[in-house]
């Protein structure tokens, strides 16, 4: 690392903060998002869907799709962990849009499937804290990779 130019340290630098910031970001909705899932679910709450809900879920989850698959391209071509790590997070998006509909409607044709929404939630959850974790295992070395050499400059 010490035979960097100046400016592409402080890209890396910029780069494994902005990694380490979605990290943080990651854990904190996948918490959210999973106590709202269990909440629903310990109260029973029946997933309901109206005209407005629906159009918007369909757009939301194209739209994110679309979003996810543009980031994940762009960012392979650049190199950007981090622009990867928001098409993740778009993807993310996607699904949920893409869930909600998925849930109205099993519900729709069998009630005694209520908790789908719920349960799809908490893998959802699940699944962002566990990238959060990768994310940051992955990024708080480097941070204090650059620490060090910023000691030494």
């Amino acid at each position: 690392m010490n035979n960097l130019p100046f400016y592409a340290f402080y890209t890396f630098i910029s780069f494994v903060r902005a990694c380490v910031i979605l990290g943080v970001i990651f854990l904190l909705s996948s918490i959210c998002i999973v106590v709202k899932a269990i909440h629903d679910l310990s109260t029973k709450l029946l997933p309901e869907v109206d005209d407005f809900l629906f159009s918007v879920s369909i757009l939301s989850g194209i739209l994110c799709s679309v979003l996810a698959v543009l980031k994940f391209m762009l960012g392979k071509v650049l190199t950007s962990r981090a622009l990867i790590t928001d098409g993740f997070n778009s993807l993310v998006g996607g699904v949920m849009g893409f869930s909600i509909l998925l849930s109205a409607e099993v519900f729709k044709h069998d009630a005694a499937v209520w908790y789908l929404d719920g349960s799809i939630g908490v893998l959802i959850g699940l699944t962002i804290f566990a990238y959060g974790v990768k994310l940051l295992i992955d990024m708080v070395p480097r941070v204090r990779q650059t620490r060090h050499y910023e000691m030494f400059e």
